[in-house]
Protein backbone atom coordinates (compact mmCIF):
# COMPACT_ATOMS: atom_id res chain seq x y z
CA UNK A 1 0.00 0.00 0.00
CA UNK A 2 1.32 3.07 -0.95
CA UNK A 3 2.20 5.52 1.99
CA UNK A 4 2.52 9.32 1.87
CA UNK A 5 0.16 12.57 1.01
CA UNK A 6 -3.23 14.51 2.84
CA UNK A 7 -6.72 14.67 2.10
CA UNK A 8 -8.57 17.62 0.38
CA UNK A 9 -11.79 17.81 -1.39
CA UNK A 10 -10.14 18.78 -4.63
CA UNK A 11 -10.35 16.53 -7.86
CA UNK A 12 -8.08 16.41 -10.77
CA UNK A 13 -8.38 14.19 -13.69
CA UNK A 14 -5.76 13.24 -15.66
CA UNK A 15 -7.19 12.16 -19.18
CA UNK A 16 -4.20 10.53 -21.33
CA UNK A 17 -4.47 11.47 -25.25
CA UNK A 18 -3.20 9.25 -28.03
CA UNK A 19 -0.63 11.12 -29.76
CA UNK A 20 0.98 14.41 -30.60
CA UNK A 21 2.69 15.85 -33.51
CA UNK A 22 6.66 14.10 -34.47
CA UNK A 23 5.54 10.95 -33.19
CA UNK A 24 5.64 11.49 -29.14
CA UNK A 25 2.95 9.92 -27.11
CA UNK A 26 1.48 13.06 -25.37
CA UNK A 27 1.37 13.92 -21.89
CA UNK A 28 -1.98 12.90 -20.22
CA UNK A 29 -5.17 14.96 -19.94
CA UNK A 30 -5.68 16.44 -16.90
CA UNK A 31 -9.22 17.49 -15.50
CA UNK A 32 -9.46 18.50 -11.95
CA UNK A 33 -12.56 18.10 -9.91
CA UNK A 34 -12.84 20.59 -6.71
CA UNK A 35 -15.47 20.29 -3.90
CA UNK A 36 -16.24 23.66 -2.21
CA UNK A 37 -16.84 23.52 1.60
CA UNK A 38 -17.19 19.01 1.54
CA UNK A 39 -16.24 18.16 5.14
CA UNK A 40 -13.11 15.67 5.88
CA UNK A 41 -15.90 13.14 7.40
CA UNK A 42 -18.30 14.15 4.93
CA UNK A 43 -16.99 11.21 2.48
CA UNK A 44 -18.66 7.63 2.44
CA UNK A 45 -14.74 6.26 2.88
CA UNK A 46 -14.75 7.77 6.21
CA UNK A 47 -17.63 6.02 6.87
CA UNK A 48 -20.11 8.84 6.40
CA UNK A 49 -23.58 8.73 6.48
CA UNK A 50 -23.94 10.95 3.39
CA UNK A 51 -23.99 8.95 -0.07
CA UNK A 52 -21.06 9.41 -1.81
CA UNK A 53 -20.67 6.03 -4.00
CA UNK A 54 -18.90 7.60 -6.58
CA UNK A 55 -16.39 9.29 -5.04
CA UNK A 56 -16.01 6.30 -3.08
CA UNK A 57 -15.36 4.29 -6.34
CA UNK A 58 -12.46 6.56 -7.13
CA UNK A 59 -11.07 6.25 -3.84
CA UNK A 60 -11.16 2.14 -4.24
CA UNK A 61 -9.27 2.33 -7.56
CA UNK A 62 -6.46 5.11 -7.09
CA UNK A 63 -4.90 6.58 -3.93
CA UNK A 64 -6.33 8.22 -1.14
CA UNK A 65 -4.09 11.29 0.38
CA UNK A 66 -4.97 11.19 4.05
CA UNK A 67 -2.98 14.29 5.26
CA UNK A 68 -3.50 16.65 2.01
CA UNK A 69 -3.80 20.27 3.00
CA UNK A 70 -5.93 23.05 1.69
CA UNK A 71 -6.12 27.06 2.71
CA UNK A 72 -9.19 27.75 5.50
CA UNK A 73 -11.45 29.35 2.94
CA UNK A 74 -11.68 29.12 -0.87
CA UNK A 75 -10.33 31.83 -3.03
CA UNK A 76 -6.89 31.14 -1.28
CA UNK A 77 -7.41 27.54 -2.10
CA UNK A 78 -8.03 28.31 -6.02
CA UNK A 79 -5.43 30.54 -6.38
CA UNK A 80 -2.48 28.15 -4.60
CA UNK A 81 -3.66 25.79 -7.23
CA UNK A 82 -3.72 28.21 -10.37
CA UNK A 83 -0.06 28.97 -8.90
CA UNK A 84 1.54 26.63 -7.18
CA UNK A 85 2.27 29.29 -4.83
CA UNK A 86 1.05 30.06 -1.37
CA UNK A 87 -2.12 33.08 -1.13
CA UNK A 88 0.68 35.51 1.03
CA UNK A 89 2.47 35.86 -2.19
CA UNK A 90 -0.71 36.62 -4.05
CA UNK A 91 -2.67 39.06 -1.01
CA UNK A 92 -5.23 36.65 -0.82
CA UNK A 93 -3.99 35.32 2.56
CA UNK A 94 -7.18 37.09 4.19
CA UNK A 95 -10.00 35.65 2.33
CA UNK A 96 -12.17 35.35 -0.54
CA UNK A 97 -12.68 37.40 -3.32
CA UNK A 98 -15.96 39.06 -2.40
CA UNK A 99 -18.66 40.04 -5.19
CA UNK A 100 -17.28 43.75 -4.44
CA UNK A 101 -13.60 43.31 -4.62
CA UNK A 102 -11.63 45.54 -6.90
CA UNK A 103 -9.01 42.86 -6.83
CA UNK A 104 -8.53 39.24 -8.07
CA UNK A 105 -5.40 36.66 -8.46
CA UNK A 106 -2.69 39.53 -9.48
CA UNK A 107 -2.38 39.69 -13.59
CA UNK A 108 1.30 38.94 -13.06
CA UNK A 109 0.84 35.37 -11.50
CA UNK A 110 1.37 32.68 -14.34
CA UNK A 111 -1.41 29.80 -14.32
CA UNK A 112 -1.40 26.39 -14.63
CA UNK A 113 -3.97 26.35 -17.71
CA UNK A 114 -1.28 29.23 -19.10
CA UNK A 115 1.50 26.35 -18.83
CA UNK A 116 -0.32 23.75 -20.20
CA UNK A 117 -1.16 25.80 -22.81
CA UNK A 118 2.16 26.30 -24.32
CA UNK A 119 2.79 22.60 -24.10
CA UNK A 120 -0.22 22.35 -26.84
CA UNK A 121 -3.21 21.35 -23.87
CA UNK A 122 -7.06 22.74 -24.85
CA UNK A 123 -7.96 24.16 -21.32
CA UNK A 124 -11.40 24.54 -20.09
CA UNK A 125 -13.03 25.58 -16.84
CA UNK A 126 -16.55 24.34 -15.67
CA UNK A 127 -17.48 25.55 -12.33
CA UNK A 128 -16.84 28.19 -9.89
CA UNK A 129 -13.93 30.55 -10.73
CA UNK A 130 -13.82 32.84 -7.35
CA UNK A 131 -10.31 34.51 -8.06
CA UNK A 132 -11.51 37.99 -9.95
CA UNK A 133 -14.17 39.36 -12.03
CA UNK A 134 -13.35 43.35 -11.63
CA UNK A 135 -12.52 43.67 -15.52
CA UNK A 136 -12.24 41.18 -18.47
CA UNK A 137 -8.69 40.71 -17.54
CA UNK A 138 -9.03 38.75 -14.13
CA UNK A 139 -11.92 36.72 -15.65
CA UNK A 140 -10.93 32.27 -16.95
CA UNK A 141 -10.49 33.57 -20.41
CA UNK A 142 -7.98 35.57 -19.70
CA UNK A 143 -5.84 33.48 -17.66
CA UNK A 144 -4.88 30.72 -19.58
CA UNK A 145 -8.78 28.52 -20.45
CA UNK A 146 -10.05 28.48 -23.79
CA UNK A 147 -13.18 27.74 -22.89
CA UNK A 148 -15.46 28.60 -19.44
CA UNK A 149 -18.73 27.94 -18.11
CA UNK A 150 -20.14 28.83 -15.06
CA UNK A 151 -20.17 32.00 -12.19
CA UNK A 152 -17.22 33.98 -11.25
CA UNK A 153 -18.72 34.82 -7.03
CA UNK A 154 -19.71 31.79 -4.54
CA UNK A 155 -22.82 31.43 -2.26
CA UNK A 156 -25.02 32.33 -6.04
CA UNK A 157 -28.32 30.57 -6.16
CA UNK A 158 -28.43 27.21 -7.48
CA UNK A 159 -31.99 27.79 -9.23
CA UNK A 160 -31.85 30.99 -10.11
CA UNK A 161 -28.06 31.48 -10.57
CA UNK A 162 -28.28 35.13 -8.94
CA UNK A 163 -26.22 36.80 -6.57
CA UNK A 164 -26.94 40.01 -5.22
CA UNK A 165 -29.04 40.81 -7.50
CA UNK A 166 -26.99 40.15 -10.42
CA UNK A 167 -27.19 37.13 -13.02
CA UNK A 168 -23.71 35.23 -12.46
CA UNK A 169 -23.92 32.59 -15.17
CA UNK A 170 -21.60 32.77 -17.91
CA UNK A 171 -20.27 30.51 -21.32
CA UNK A 172 -17.15 31.69 -22.47
CA UNK A 173 -16.93 34.80 -20.01
CA UNK A 174 -20.23 36.19 -21.74
CA UNK A 175 -23.90 35.63 -19.86
CA UNK A 176 -25.57 32.03 -20.37
CA UNK A 177 -29.15 31.84 -19.39
CA UNK A 178 -28.94 27.67 -19.53
CA UNK A 179 -31.48 26.56 -16.72
CA UNK A 180 -31.31 24.13 -14.54
CA UNK A 181 -29.54 23.37 -10.65
CA UNK A 182 -26.08 24.57 -11.08
CA UNK A 183 -24.52 20.93 -10.11
CA UNK A 184 -26.03 19.43 -12.82
CA UNK A 185 -25.51 21.69 -15.44
CA UNK A 186 -21.56 22.21 -14.35
CA UNK A 187 -21.43 17.93 -14.50
CA UNK A 188 -23.28 17.82 -17.85
CA UNK A 189 -20.93 20.59 -19.64
CA UNK A 190 -18.17 18.39 -18.00
CA UNK A 191 -19.18 15.52 -19.49
CA UNK A 192 -19.59 17.08 -22.93
CA UNK A 193 -15.74 18.49 -22.84
CA UNK A 194 -14.41 15.07 -22.49
CA UNK A 195 -16.69 13.33 -25.06
CA UNK A 196 -15.95 15.92 -27.60
CA UNK A 197 -12.37 16.51 -27.20
CA UNK A 198 -10.52 14.93 -29.98
CA UNK A 199 -8.29 12.10 -28.74
CA UNK A 200 -4.87 13.35 -30.73
CA UNK A 201 -4.91 16.67 -28.14
CA UNK A 202 -4.21 16.64 -24.36
CA UNK A 203 -7.06 18.15 -22.57
CA UNK A 204 -6.99 20.22 -18.96
CA UNK A 205 -10.60 20.45 -17.69
CA UNK A 206 -11.01 21.98 -13.97
CA UNK A 207 -14.25 21.00 -12.39
CA UNK A 208 -15.05 23.57 -9.65
CA UNK A 209 -18.66 22.87 -8.18
CA UNK A 210 -20.26 24.84 -6.07
CA UNK A 211 -21.42 22.17 -3.92
CA UNK A 212 -22.00 21.41 -0.99
CA UNK A 213 -21.69 25.37 -0.55
CA UNK A 214 -24.18 27.46 0.75
CA UNK A 215 -27.56 28.40 0.19
CA UNK A 216 -28.52 25.05 1.31
CA UNK A 217 -30.67 24.25 -1.65
CA UNK A 218 -31.37 20.68 -3.31
CA UNK A 219 -33.39 18.80 -5.82
CA UNK A 220 -36.67 17.27 -4.09
CA UNK A 221 -35.90 14.17 -4.99
CA UNK A 222 -32.18 14.15 -3.45
CA UNK A 223 -34.10 15.71 -0.26
CA UNK A 224 -36.40 12.66 -0.34
CA UNK A 225 -33.70 10.36 0.43
CA UNK A 226 -32.99 12.20 3.59
CA UNK A 227 -36.37 12.85 5.05
CA UNK A 228 -35.45 10.90 7.88
CA UNK A 229 -32.86 12.83 9.32
CA UNK A 230 -34.11 15.33 11.98
CA UNK A 231 -31.60 17.90 11.41
CA UNK A 232 -33.00 19.36 8.07
CA UNK A 233 -29.74 21.57 7.00
CA UNK A 234 -27.72 18.99 7.61
CA UNK A 235 -30.04 17.03 5.32
CA UNK A 236 -30.01 19.14 2.83
CA UNK A 237 -26.43 19.83 2.56
CA UNK A 238 -26.54 15.52 2.53
CA UNK A 239 -28.26 15.75 -0.34
CA UNK A 240 -25.94 18.42 -2.19
CA UNK A 241 -23.12 16.53 -1.47
CA UNK A 242 -25.39 12.80 -2.82
CA UNK A 243 -26.08 15.37 -6.40
CA UNK A 244 -22.45 15.86 -6.84
CA UNK A 245 -21.50 12.68 -6.49
CA UNK A 246 -23.70 11.78 -8.86
CA UNK A 247 -22.16 14.44 -11.11
CA UNK A 248 -18.64 13.18 -10.43
CA UNK A 249 -20.11 9.44 -11.68
CA UNK A 250 -21.12 10.80 -14.70
CA UNK A 251 -17.44 12.38 -15.52
CA UNK A 252 -15.78 9.46 -14.38
CA UNK A 253 -18.00 7.24 -16.78
CA UNK A 254 -17.26 9.32 -19.17
CA UNK A 255 -13.85 9.00 -18.95
CA UNK A 256 -13.55 5.31 -18.71
CA UNK A 257 -15.58 5.01 -22.22
CA UNK A 258 -12.87 6.69 -23.63
CA UNK A 259 -10.56 3.80 -23.14
CA UNK A 260 -6.94 3.61 -24.33
CA UNK A 261 -7.14 7.25 -23.09
CA UNK A 262 -9.02 6.89 -20.40
CA UNK A 263 -6.71 4.35 -18.87
CA UNK A 264 -4.29 7.29 -19.55
CA UNK A 265 -6.15 9.31 -16.92
CA UNK A 266 -5.22 11.23 -13.49
CA UNK A 267 -8.21 11.77 -11.18
CA UNK A 268 -7.32 13.77 -8.21
CA UNK A 269 -10.42 15.36 -6.02
CA UNK A 270 -10.35 17.36 -3.03
CA UNK A 271 -12.42 20.16 -1.19
CA UNK A 272 -11.12 23.95 -1.10
CA UNK A 273 -11.85 23.54 2.87
CA UNK A 274 -12.63 21.95 6.01
CA UNK A 275 -16.35 21.81 6.47
CA UNK A 276 -18.53 23.93 8.02
CA UNK A 277 -18.60 23.09 11.36
CA UNK A 278 -22.64 23.41 11.60
CA UNK A 279 -23.31 21.35 8.60
CA UNK A 280 -20.65 19.10 7.62
CA UNK A 281 -18.31 17.04 9.66
CA UNK A 282 -14.87 16.85 10.14
CA UNK A 283 -14.54 13.98 11.76
CA UNK A 284 -12.16 13.76 14.79
CA UNK A 285 -10.38 16.95 13.28
CA UNK A 286 -10.57 19.89 15.41
CA UNK A 287 -13.02 23.00 14.06
CA UNK A 288 -13.16 23.81 10.51
CA UNK A 289 -13.51 26.18 7.66
CA UNK A 290 -12.34 29.65 8.36
CA UNK A 291 -9.93 28.23 10.78
CA UNK A 292 -6.37 26.76 11.29
CA UNK A 293 -7.13 23.79 12.93
CA UNK A 294 -7.01 20.49 11.05
CA UNK A 295 -10.94 20.57 10.61
CA UNK A 296 -10.47 23.97 8.68
CA UNK A 297 -7.43 23.05 6.42
CA UNK A 298 -7.34 19.37 6.22
CA UNK A 299 -9.31 17.85 2.97
CA UNK A 300 -10.47 14.66 1.63
CA UNK A 301 -8.34 13.84 -1.74
CA UNK A 302 -7.83 11.24 -4.20
CA UNK A 303 -5.49 10.48 -6.83
CA UNK A 304 -6.44 7.80 -9.34
CA UNK A 305 -4.25 7.24 -12.53
CA UNK A 306 -5.17 3.23 -13.65
CA UNK A 307 -2.02 3.54 -15.84
CA UNK A 308 0.44 4.37 -13.31
CA UNK A 309 -1.07 3.97 -9.58
CA UNK A 310 -1.90 0.98 -8.25
CA UNK A 311 -5.82 0.67 -6.72
CA UNK A 312 -6.61 1.06 -2.78
CA UNK A 313 -3.28 3.04 -1.96
CA UNK A 314 -3.32 4.98 0.83
CA UNK A 315 -0.41 8.22 1.49
CA UNK A 316 0.02 9.52 5.01
CA UNK A 317 3.06 12.51 4.34
CA UNK A 318 1.71 16.22 4.39
CA UNK A 319 1.04 17.47 0.84
CA UNK A 320 -0.75 20.78 0.11
CA UNK A 321 -2.48 21.52 -2.92
CA UNK A 322 0.34 24.33 -3.99
CA UNK A 323 1.90 20.93 -4.89
CA UNK A 324 -0.60 20.19 -7.77
CA UNK A 325 0.73 22.62 -9.66
CA UNK A 326 4.63 21.19 -9.89
CA UNK A 327 3.30 17.90 -9.93
CA UNK A 328 1.33 18.08 -13.03
CA UNK A 329 3.72 19.68 -14.64
CA UNK A 330 6.38 17.47 -13.95
CA UNK A 331 4.05 14.38 -15.29
CA UNK A 332 3.36 16.28 -18.63
CA UNK A 333 7.53 15.70 -19.09
CA UNK A 334 7.25 18.91 -21.54
CA UNK A 335 5.93 21.80 -19.64
CA UNK A 336 8.16 24.63 -19.37
CA UNK A 337 10.10 26.24 -15.96
CA UNK A 338 8.11 28.72 -14.11
CA UNK A 339 8.71 32.45 -14.25
CA UNK A 340 8.39 32.88 -10.82
CA UNK A 341 10.09 30.24 -7.69
CA UNK A 342 7.12 27.64 -6.47
CA UNK A 343 6.41 26.86 -3.35
CA UNK A 344 4.76 23.24 -4.51
CA UNK A 345 7.29 20.85 -4.91
CA UNK A 346 7.44 17.69 -6.81
CA UNK A 347 5.35 15.03 -4.59
CA UNK A 348 4.55 12.42 -7.64
CA UNK A 349 7.82 9.96 -5.67
CA UNK A 350 5.65 10.48 -2.57
CA UNK A 351 2.37 9.39 -4.61
CA UNK A 352 3.58 6.64 -6.15
CA UNK A 353 6.42 5.18 -4.94
CA UNK A 354 5.86 5.97 -1.02
CA UNK A 355 8.89 8.26 -0.61
CA UNK A 356 8.35 11.03 2.24
CA UNK A 357 7.19 14.11 1.63
CA UNK A 358 9.72 16.39 0.11
CA UNK A 359 8.51 19.28 2.27
CA UNK A 360 10.56 20.85 5.47
CA UNK A 361 7.29 22.32 6.48
CA UNK A 362 3.74 23.28 5.10
CA UNK A 363 2.55 26.82 5.60
CA UNK A 364 -1.39 26.85 6.67
CA UNK A 365 -1.61 30.64 6.01
CA UNK A 366 0.03 33.77 7.53
CA UNK A 367 -1.62 36.76 7.99
CA UNK A 368 -1.22 40.11 10.23
CA UNK A 369 -3.18 38.75 12.74
CA UNK A 370 -2.70 34.88 12.29
CA UNK A 371 -0.75 31.84 10.96
CA UNK A 372 -0.11 28.57 11.04
CA UNK A 373 2.93 26.19 10.13
CA UNK A 374 3.75 22.37 10.01
CA UNK A 375 7.11 20.93 10.12
CA UNK A 376 7.07 17.30 10.31
CA UNK A 377 4.49 16.36 13.08
CA UNK A 378 4.78 19.65 14.61
CA UNK A 379 2.48 22.10 14.20
CA UNK A 380 2.09 25.96 15.53
CA UNK A 381 -0.85 28.12 15.58
CA UNK A 382 -1.20 31.56 16.42
CA UNK A 383 -4.60 33.03 16.44
CA UNK A 384 -5.91 30.12 14.86
CA UNK A 385 -9.95 30.96 15.52
CA UNK A 386 -9.34 33.52 13.16
CA UNK A 387 -8.64 31.88 10.10
CA UNK A 388 -8.80 33.32 7.21
CA UNK A 389 -11.72 35.24 6.44
CA UNK A 390 -11.76 38.30 8.80
CA UNK A 391 -9.95 41.98 8.55
CA UNK A 392 -8.62 42.05 12.20
CA UNK A 393 -7.22 40.00 14.98
CA UNK A 394 -8.17 38.90 18.55
CA UNK A 395 -7.78 41.31 21.58
CA UNK A 396 -5.20 38.55 22.69
CA UNK A 397 -2.48 36.69 20.90
CA UNK A 398 -2.95 32.98 21.35
CA UNK A 399 0.39 30.27 20.47
CA UNK A 400 -0.50 26.63 20.20
CA UNK A 401 1.87 24.02 19.49
CA UNK A 402 0.76 20.60 18.35
CA UNK A 403 2.19 17.23 18.00
CA UNK A 404 0.11 15.88 14.87
CA UNK A 405 0.78 12.38 14.61
CA UNK A 406 0.10 11.94 18.28
CA UNK A 407 -3.27 14.43 18.61
CA UNK A 408 -4.32 14.98 15.28
CA UNK A 409 -7.45 16.41 17.02
CA UNK A 410 -5.25 18.83 18.46
CA UNK A 411 -6.65 18.90 21.55
CA UNK A 412 -3.10 18.59 23.64
CA UNK A 413 -1.53 22.01 23.97
CA UNK A 414 2.49 21.39 23.94
CA UNK A 415 3.26 25.19 24.04
CA UNK A 416 4.29 25.25 27.51
CA UNK A 417 6.07 21.98 27.44
CA UNK A 418 8.23 21.68 24.46
CA UNK A 419 9.44 25.48 24.50
CA UNK A 420 12.24 24.61 21.93
CA UNK A 421 9.89 23.29 19.24
CA UNK A 422 7.73 26.72 19.85
CA UNK A 423 10.46 28.77 19.55
CA UNK A 424 11.92 26.75 16.32
CA UNK A 425 8.76 26.64 14.52
CA UNK A 426 7.87 30.81 15.51
CA UNK A 427 11.45 31.43 13.89
CA UNK A 428 10.28 29.51 10.44
CA UNK A 429 6.53 31.60 10.82
CA UNK A 430 7.95 35.20 11.14
CA UNK A 431 10.68 34.45 8.02
CA UNK A 432 7.69 33.72 5.99
CA UNK A 433 5.09 36.34 7.49
CA UNK A 434 8.25 38.73 6.19
CA UNK A 435 7.97 37.58 2.26
CA UNK A 436 4.01 37.91 2.29
CA UNK A 437 2.92 40.56 0.39
CA UNK A 438 0.61 43.50 1.38
CA UNK A 439 -3.17 41.12 1.95
CA UNK A 440 -6.16 42.51 0.45
CA UNK A 441 -8.74 42.96 3.91
CA UNK A 442 -12.62 43.57 2.92
CA UNK A 443 -15.68 43.68 4.72
CA UNK A 444 -17.76 40.96 4.50
CA UNK A 445 -20.68 43.29 4.02
CA UNK A 446 -20.84 45.41 0.49
CA UNK A 447 -19.73 49.08 0.85
CA UNK A 448 -22.77 51.81 0.61
CA UNK A 449 -24.32 51.96 -3.34
CA UNK A 450 -22.20 49.00 -4.26
CA UNK A 451 -23.94 47.42 -7.74
CA UNK A 452 -23.15 44.41 -9.64
CA UNK A 453 -20.24 44.54 -11.96
CA UNK A 454 -20.94 44.99 -15.61
CA UNK A 455 -19.03 41.93 -16.44
CA UNK A 456 -21.54 39.83 -14.88
CA UNK A 457 -23.92 40.49 -17.56
CA UNK A 458 -21.90 41.02 -20.47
Amino acid sequence: MVRGLIACVVLVVCLGAAGLAHGQISPPNIVILLADDLGWGDVGYHESRIATPNIDRLAARGVRLEQFYAQPVCSPTRGALMTGRYPMRLGLQCGVVRPWAAHGLPLDEQTLPEMLRTIGYRTAIVGKWHLGHVSREYLPTSRGFDQQYGHYNGALDYFTHDRDGGHDWHKNDKRNDDEGYTTELIGREAVRIIEEHPANRPLFLYVPFNAPHTPLQAPEEDLARYADWKNRDRATYAAMVTRMDSAVGDILDAIDTQGPTGENTIVFFCSDNGGVASLGSNRELRAGKGTLYEGGVRVPAIMSWPKRLPAGGEVHEPMHVVDLMPTLLALTEMAPKPTKSLDGLNCWPTIAKGEPTPHAFVLHNSTPFSGALRMGDWKLVYNGSVGANSIKGPAEDTWELFNIADDPSEANDLAATHPEELARLKVKLDELAAEAAPPHLLSNQPPPGFVVPEVWGE
